[in-house]
């Protein structure tokens, strides 16, 4: 989908403001079209996509490179046609090694109708999983540079993924982060903290918004309990997509070991998936 500029304009604007409103804020992490326009009338105020989530919809394992950008960008383009709220993407490592690489995906998710995205300092290679620092920075730097020449405000979130990738160094996390900050992102992300003193110490390291995902044993924390450590934007990642396809495996199983068919009587009932999904609006229950 292309989104009219007067609507991708207010869309751009309003999740900027986000960042800017005190407290925290949840933008759930949807995969599909239907999970977009369920959310939607829920009440959230911003989407996201999920690389695990798509992925595992495409039937692959979650991975840098594993979905090629074309792929991210159509189901970018699905997301962005079920929802009025501002939808953000997991853009991986920008698909691509060189800053030009970087540069030409935030064009090409800005074309999508997407007004934020994400940067990771993943490479995909297990024998060298994060860019060398400078590396790092400059492919920040060029997204940076490619964000602003857009017509509206694209919120640029740069990711050190050191935790996701088993280096669990927090002063390195720091410091990329604020060489980011330094490079212009907008919003500055570290998935995978292990605790709370360490979101804490991030928050404090840096003066730009940050992004903490909801995972790990920090699901222990609340919304409320996050944002008093400092993070003002919570991502879920790929939690709603695994929680679906635990749903799912759990009923599979019940039939096929049990031969009953209990497990679909918690299900939604037909007519009310129809209902959901035919009137996106607030006044959802």
């Amino acid at each position: 989908m292309s989104l009219n500029p007067d609507d991708q304009l207010q869309r751009a604007l309003a999740f900027r403001d986000l960042h800017a409103a005190p407290g925290a804020f949840v933008m759930p992490n949807v995969w599909d079209a239907g999970t977009a326009s369920l959310l939607t009338g829920l009440g959230y105020q911003a989407l996201a996509g999920t690389s695990g989530g798509l992925a595992s919809s495409l039937g692959r394992p979650d991975g840098a490179n594993l979905v090629r950008r074309e792929e991210t960008l159509a189901n970018a383009r699905a997301l962005v046609g079920a929802t009025h709220l501002p939808v953000s993407a997991d853009l991986e490592g920008g698909f691509g090694a060189g800053p030009e690489h970087v540069a030409e995906t935030i064009r090409l998710a800005a074309d999508a109708g997407l007004v934020g995205g994400s940067i990771e300092d993943a490479t995909g290679d297990p024998q060298a999983p994060l860019y060398p620092f400078a590396e790092a920075v400059a492919r920040v730097r060029a997204a940076v540079l490619a964000a602003r020449e857009l017509d509206f405000p694209f919120t640029l979130t740069a990711r050190a993924e050191n935790f996701l990738y088993g280096q669990p160094d927090l002063d390195d996390t720091i410091r990329r982060l604020q060489a980011f900050e330094e490079a212009g992102a907008d919003v500055l992300f570290a998935p995978g903290l292990p605790d709370a003193e360490s979101v804490r110490a991030v928050c404090a390291a840096v003066s730009r918004p940050v992004s903490v995902l909801a995972a790990g044993p920090l699901l222990t924390l609340t919304v409320d309990q996050l944002g008093e450590l400092g993070a003002r934007r919570i991502s879920l990642g790929s939690g709603l997509s695994r929680v679906a396809l635990t749903a799912t495996l759990h009923a599979a199983r019940d039939i096929q070991h049990t031969g009953s068919f209990a497990a679909l009587t918690d299900a939604l009932p037909y007519a009310t998936v129809n209902a959901l999904l035919s009137a996106p609006g607030p006044d959802w229950p």
